[in-house]
């Protein structure tokens, strides 16, 4: 079995994670609000294929991400719409919502099979990339994978050292005692389902943009819903939903590597592992708490204002 490079492995994992990252933080944001959205698969794909659409017809792989962020954001409101205004089941509306971005997706991406999306260049950091292994563990990324962490370290200071934030996670915990203190509970909950849509609409423009990159259809393969998983992992909070996602993305990468080197394992038995390995997690994670009390308390309830 050939030799694995160690930095090529961390820095693939990185940019393998950012799609799971990006997801998994905007879904945060919005179950903080006490919002549960199961439709983040169905979010991440309708952002793979308008950014894939967007970026093929302009020729801008920065338009490619804006317009996925746009997709995702703008399915969301269809959820938002029937859980905030009709008030309906927030799992089974999740849930639909998947199944519509993945039909959806599949009748937008007719005629894009196939096609070569234009390249986003990584960003020249100069000599820094000549440093034997950090150069290319830190220093030969694009610009999304420092956006994703970016964003780790300002969602945890937007939660925990602002005002707003403060705000957010009261909604979370009681809609109800938020409501009497004067806060439009309908309102905070449509900014956090919006962001979470477009975090995972951009997580989905990447995969179709760079992790792949082209179009086919069902391509996230089930990366919102491990993004659901890690949000679980990481107890609601930033910096270990990086943690968890780049835990899946190094185990993805790694099995990848084997499989290239020429591993004795089976295969079938490598692409599994990822998705085996979030399991036994999240089963050890409730077998050792029970009860997960980090959870926003009025997580998945709906909210109804009588005034």
């Amino acid at each position: 079995m050939g030799d694995i490079n160690l930095s090529v492995l961390i820095a693939s994992l990185m940019v393998a994670s950012v799609p799971i990252l990006l997801a998994a933080l905007g879904e945060m944001v919005t179950e903080r609000a006490g919002v549960l959205n199961l439709g983040v698969e169905g979010m991440m794909i309708m952002g793979a294929i308008c950014g894939f659409i967007v970026a093929v017809g302009t020729g801008s792989p920065l338009l490619g991400f804006v317009a996925g962020a746009a997709g995702g954001a703008g399915i969301s409101l269809l959820f938002a719409v029937l859980t905030l205004v009709f008030l309906a089941n927030q799992v089974a509306t999740g849930l639909a919502l998947t199944l519509f971005g993945l039909g959806l997706s599949a009748l937008m991406g007719q005629g894009y099979t196939g096609i070569k999306p234009p390249a986003t260049a990584e960003i020249d950091f100069g000599a820094l990339s000549e440093i034997p292994f950090l150069g290319r563990v830190l220093f030969s990324h694009d610009w999304v994978v420092y956006f994703s962490l970016f964003m780790v370290v300002a969602i945890w200071w937007f939660i925990t050292r602002t005002r707003a934030g403060l705000v957010l996670r009261a909604v979370g915990e009681s809609a109800e005692a938020a409501h009497a203190l004067g806060y439009k509970v309908a309102r905070i909950r449509l900014g956090a389902i919006a962001f979470g849509g477009a975090m995972a609409g951009m997580g989905g423009a990447y995969i179709s943009l760079i992790r792949v990159p082209q179009w086919t259809d069902g391509i996230t393969a089930g990366a919102g819903w491990i993004a659901l998983a890690i949000v679980v992992f990481a107890s609601w909070r930033p910096v270990r939903v990086l943690i968890g996602a780049y835990l899946f993305g190094g185990i993805t990468v790694l099995q990848l590597n084997l499989q290239a080197a020429g591993s004795s394992i089976p295969v079938e038995y490598l692409s599994m592992a990822p998705y085996l390995v979030t399991i036994a997690v999240l089963v050890a994670i409730s077998a050792g708490r029970g009860r997960n009390t980090d959870a926003p308390a009025a997580l998945g309830q709906n909210f109804h204002s009588v005034r």
